[in-house]
């Protein structure tokens, strides 16, 4: 566990910075390639991707200056921390709604893009687990049981204190999900629907590793402010998923009823 894991030219190598890079690479990798197939231009995609990730970074940032407000009008120089100051939950909103502009401004289908986008992002958000794991940051509570794990001086977590390894849960949490979205891309029919199970699931595990952290991430009541969001995500992405299936239905009555015409055209016309 190191926040800093090497030196190039003089310059640190933050174990965190580096495994998002990892992650952000291989996502956009998987996007490209998903998309390439359902024929959407390459140019356009990879321009995609750039909007996406430098709105994600700001909506990360963004929703950590709400969230932590007050300690940081206390305390401004909590905002040039490394490895601190980042809400996966706002970079999540603010990329997934630059590329719901992007998708509308080009007449793409949205729900389609955001199928091919999110396998990516669970990958994603697994390596930059292991890159909180690394750094410390957002750990998890006192734990005296087998699994708990100490971090040394230096890492952004209380050192020397045995805690529940969060991070380690998330992130083969987020590998599971990744893994799990890929294999129900190659069986599912219906636009929308790996999407809204990534909202859906996410959201779920989300909630409930929340219950084993213990570090500053703000709080709207008893909830933190993930589990608060994580509420709203999940009644959205069951929004999704109930009127995509619904369309998908209408679509499927729509071309039975067409067929059936058809039919019927055939036999009037043989009789006659």
């Amino acid at each position: 566990m190191r926040l800093v894991l090497f030196e190039v030219f003089g310059h640190n190598v933050y174990s965190y910075g580096l495994m998002i890079a990892i992650g952000v690479i291989i996502a956009g990798y998987m996007f490209t390639k998903r998309a390439e197939k359902l024929g959407y231009d390459e140019d356009k995609v990879f321009n995609l991707i750039v909007i996406a990730v430098i709105c994600g970074v700001l909506g990360g940032k963004l929703l950590f200056i709400i969230t932590e407000f007050k300690n940081i009008i206390k305390d401004p120089s909590i905002l040039l921390n490394f490895g601190e100051g980042f809400v996966i939950y706002g970079a999540i909103i603010l990329g997934a709604l630059s590329i719901y502009i992007y998708c509308r401004k080009n007449k793409w289908n949205t729900v389609k893009i955001f199928d091919c986008v999110v396998p990516g992002v669970a990958l994603a958000q697994g390596f930059g687990r292991i890159g909180c794991f690394l750094a410390g940051c957002c750990y998890g509570a006192e734990n005296t049981g087998k699994f708990g794990v100490i971090f040394p001086e230096g890492a952004l977590a209380p050192a020397g204190i045995s805690l529940y390894p969060t991070q380690v849960y998330s992130a083969i949490f987020d590998f599971a999900l990744a893994a799990f979205l890929i294999w129900y891309s190659k069986r599912n029919r219906v636009d929308g629907h790996i999407f809204s199970l990534y909202v859906i699931i996410y959201s779920v595990g989300r909630f409930l590793i929340e219950f084993l952290r213990n570090d500053p991430r703000g709080n709207v009541g008893v909830l933190s402010t993930s589990q608060f969001i994580a509420i709203f995500t999940f009644i959205f992405g069951l929004a999704i998923y109930f009127i995509q299936k619904q369309k998908e239905r209408k679509k499927e009555k729509k071309i039975v009823d067409i067929d059936k015409r058809f039919a019927i055209c055939l036999h009037a016309v043989y009789k006659g």
